[in-house]
């Protein structure tokens, strides 16, 4: 079972920029496809994007294109999120979650706090 835990979050002026990292504690952490998600107060958990096993293939939310990048460190055991140009819509908590071969996704971080102020 893989435990996942997210970082890099914070409050940040509208314009601006975060990366936020999930570290997963196994080390075959490239057995996992990965996605990002996040939820804002009063609202469903909504997909951010996600990125294959290799790290190859990506997609994103209509919301986040051209702005957001996911990616990954398999050596590191961690993905990532880039965020910019940040807009005060992007404050949600902010979670990455890991899929195996089969199934949904089964394995999710606790969330790291995204504010971002007009």
């Amino acid at each position: 079972q893989v435990q996942l835990v997210e970082s890099g979050g914070g409050l940040v002026q509208a314009g601006g920029s975060l990366r936020l990292s999930c570290a997963a504690s196994e080390q075959t952490l490239s057995t996992y496809f990965m996605g990002w998600f996040r939820q804002a107060p009063g609202k469903k958990r909504e997909f951010v994007a996600n990125i294959s096993r290799s790290g190859t293939v990506t997609s994103y939310a209509d919301p986040v294109k051209g702005r957001f990048t996911v990616s990954r460190d398999n050596a590191a055991n961690t993905v990532y999120l880039q965020m910019n140009t940040l807009k005060p819509e992007d404050t949600a908590v902010y979670f990455c979650a890991a899929k195996g071969l089969v199934g949904d996704y089964a394995y999710w971080g606790q969330g790291t706090q995204v504010t971002v102020s007009s």
